[in-house]
């Protein structure tokens, strides 16, 4: 009997555009934020109060979709936008 190598010297390639772009349109997730950060997500944003806990929902390839101060409601954004929302660990 031989071992058989179920290693593979050929990955398959994907581009990173490629891959960012995989559900986009499609898929959405929501990420907690803290107002500190919300410039680097949303530069368009006004200056918000420090410290405040918030949500962001976001595309599949990680662009900035909507600012929501509730979990709840980036998850509704999300439903009635008919994207599908996963969760990230």
């Amino acid at each position: 009997m031989t071992d058989l190598d179920t290693t593979s010297d050929v990955a398959p390639k994907f581009d990173p555009a490629e891959f960012a772009s995989l559900g986009e349109g499609q898929i959405a997730y929501v990420r907690a934020i803290r107002s500190d950060e919300v410039r680097q997500l949303f530069p368009q944003a006004p200056e918000l109060t420090p410290g405040l806990d918030l949500f962001a929902l976001l595309s599949a390839s990680g662009e900035p979709i909507l600012l929501a101060d509730s979990h709840d409601v980036a998850i509704a954004n999300a439903m009635a936008h008919d994207l599908h929302t996963v969760s990230l660990h």
